[in-house]
């Protein structure tokens, strides 16, 4: 999808289909007033008999509409002005999609961006609209033998700016946006694919395919063999029961100042989690190839600064790992030895994630790095306590903690923190080992899940966002989301804008 953004009035665009908005009580937007002056009121005439009420989700489509220099006109229903917010818009710009892609037209003029969205400016608005385009037209299509392609698929929009000092701006807005989109659907595309295909061999393959359409990332795979020799023990009991040999996917990007301390994303990879010995029920169990959708994220955000040459230190690291019980696998009882030295009793299999993070958590200091974010599908609970909403987060460092909110803010992309306090910590103690891998009871389970992961990042600035509840959809519109990318992204643009400012503050 091409999107550009361009200044005009509405009734001088050449256009296969001019999109303009409806309030509810049959009220026109302001460029739609516009237009329907230059066309001797047509527009007004058509809402006073009831064709259109303009509550969200309707829309009416008009042909031949006279004085008009486009082809059609899509009319969208936008609701009570004042009730317009984040998520009416995303619901009013995701029913514009939809219906443009229906009609056939290719390409479509949009005069939406100019609704009022309290807090929000015209950059944001862009920015939901691409984004909100391309989740709509989203299709994973990749294994089916007859592919269910639109007639005139969609091919460019141009969005509305209102006047030329405006341009430069949006436009900044629209490459940042585009960016964050084809990383999110990298992203959904990585978490759709089967487990039979997608293993952790395949997905070093995929990180060593992304380094090669991008110069500026380096990628290093780990084998078994070294993470043995390298002490990552806790890594290694998940996938001891699995015919496909665990991976450390490593990606580095250096475009910021050499002497600049990196910013490390961790991403759970675990290509398909049956629990191990503990075993999984098998009533939904296939949406478990979704366990690496954390190692999906990393890789969708690389791909998204790497296209906007973000001038920072990055650095990802991917443990993967297939989680499958067999004559080798791990037992619940059995303990190991972390790469820190650590050791954990493995009371249940299934508490698989925070093993193989702890030792890449253990890895990351070796880089001293400027802060560490772990994304990771890590727990039920998590969805039992924050739904489908927002990641969970957790962290030990106040400053990280608001960055992460904050650009979370500024992407849609929201999340909560949960506690981390030491209270819930003696839940992990065990008679046999440094600690246990899950807690007694089933209380607080994300929290303690975090605690563990807590005790491997005491030398670092750390966040763990656990999204078990917003990385894919399930039902009917089961799939991959590519969430967070569109957060991360935010913390890494803000955290160049961040360096940008200290800059001038020192020059003056």
């Amino acid at each position: 999808m091409e999107f550009t953004v361009k200044s005009g009035n509405p009734e001088k665009q050449r256009t296969a289909c001019l999109v303009l908005g409806v309030y509810e009580s049959r009220r026109l937007t302001p460029p739609a007033e516009q237009f329907d002056s230059a066309c001797g009121g047509y527009l007004g005439n058509l809402l006073r008999r009831g064709d259109l009420e303009g509550k969200p989700g309707q829309s009416l489509l008009l042909f031949n509409v006279p004085e008009a220099l486009c082809e059609r006109v899509l009319l969208v229903g936008c609701g009570r002005e004042r009730e317009i917010d984040d998520r009416r818009l995303r619901q009013i710009l995701t029913h514009t999609a939809t219906a443009l892609n229906d009609i056939g037209a290719t390409e479509a003029t949009v005069y939406l961006t100019d609704l009022a969205v309290k807090g929000r400016d015209l950059g944001w608005k862009i920015r939901q609209t691409i984004e909100a385009v391309e989740e709509a037209l989203y299709r994973f299509d990749a294994l089916k033998s007859k592919k269910d392609m639109p007639r005139r698929p969609l091919r460019r929009i141009i969005l509305s700016v209102p006047g030329r000092r405006e341009l430069p701006g949006a436009e900044q807005a629209v490459r940042e946006s585009a960016a964050i989109a084809a990383g999110v659907k990298f992203a959904k595309d990585l978490g759709n694919m089967p487990p039979n295909l997608c293993t952790p061999t395949w997905l070093a393959e995929q990180a060593q395919a992304l380094a090669g359409e991008f110069p500026t990332l380096h990628v290093q795979i780990l084998e078994e063999a070294e993470l043995e020799q390298m002490g990552m023990h806790a890594l290694l009991a998940v996938s001891r029961g699995s015919a496909q040999p665990a991976k450390l996917i490593r990606l580095d990007y250096r475009q910021g100042p050499a002497k600049q301390k990196p910013h490390i994303l961790v991403g759970k990879g675990v290509t398909f989690d049956t629990g191990g010995i503990s075993l999984k029920p098998g009533e939904g169990m296939d949406e478990m190839k979704f366990d690496m959708c954390g190692a999906a994220s990393v890789l969708g955000t690389f791909r998204a600064f790497a296209e906007l040459q973000l001038p920072l230190n990055v650095t990802g690291l991917i443990p993967a790992v297939e989680n499958m019980p067999g004559g080798r696998a791990t037992r619940p009882g059995d303990i190991v030895t972390s790469l820190s030295g650590q050791t954990v009793e493995i009371l249940n299999t299934d508490a698989e994630g925070r093993l193989i993070l702890c030792d890449t958590l253990t890895y990351a200091e070796r880089d001293e790095p400027a802060a560490v974010i772990d994304i990771a599908t890590l727990t039920g609970a998590c969805i039992i306590a924050l739904g489908r909403h927002p990641h969970g987060l957790f962290s030990n460092h106040p400053p990280l903690t608001h960055a992460l909110q904050t650009a979370a803010q500024a992407a849609g992309d929201r999340v909560w923190e949960l506690p981390l306090w030491d209270d819930y910590q003696e839940a992990l103690d065990s008679n046999f080992a440094d600690m246990a891998n899950i807690a007694s009871n089933r209380d607080g389970g994300a929290i303690i899940a975090a605690c563990f992961l807590a005790r491997f990042a005491k030398k670092f600035h750390w966040a763990h966002l656990d999204i078990a509840g917003t990385a894919w959809k399930t039902g009917k519109a089961k799939g991959a989301t590519g969430r967070p990318v569109p957060l991360l992204t935010q913390y890494l643009l803000d955290r160049v804008a961040e360096a940008d400012r200290d800059d001038d503050r020192a020059a003056h």
